[in-house]
């Protein structure tokens, strides 16, 4: 019976430190404060923004896995690394063919085979 955890000890080990909350936190809030003024400021063109705005919404989100989630920490077998993996494949995939989906019917429907007549 001593190799039993109590509930204390069990949420120690899954909760994070104070120290892990805050670096998450000010990571988030950084870099969603740099978004949101390269957006609203105009600094870059459009379809670089997109680009740079995707690439820090991906760093955002491993802060988040890291510090708040605290993904990859578990002992081994790392089940929940591997969930978390296999739940983003199957994510990828539906969101995937869902817009190779969407375009595809763009394509097919939106073709321009008649000549466009001016009205003028």
């Amino acid at each position: 019976m001593d190799a039993e955890l109590s509930l204390k000890e069990i949420q120690k080990a899954w909760h994070g430190s104070l120290r892990s909350y805050v670096i998450g936190f000010t990571a988030s809030f950084l870099l969603t404060s740099l978004s949101f003024l390269l957006v609203a400021g105009e600094f870059l063109p459009a379809h670089v923004l997109i680009y740079v705005v995707s690439g820090l919404a991906l760093v955002q989100a491993v802060f988040q896995l890291t510090y708040f989630l605290h993904l990859g920490e578990e002992g081994k077998p790392h089940w929940e690394t591997a969930i978390f993996f296999f739940m983003l494949l199957i994510l990828l995939i539906i969101v995937g063919g869902t817009v190779w989906i969407m375009h595809d019917l763009n394509v097919r429907t939106m073709r321009m085979d008649t000549e466009v007549v001016s009205h003028g």
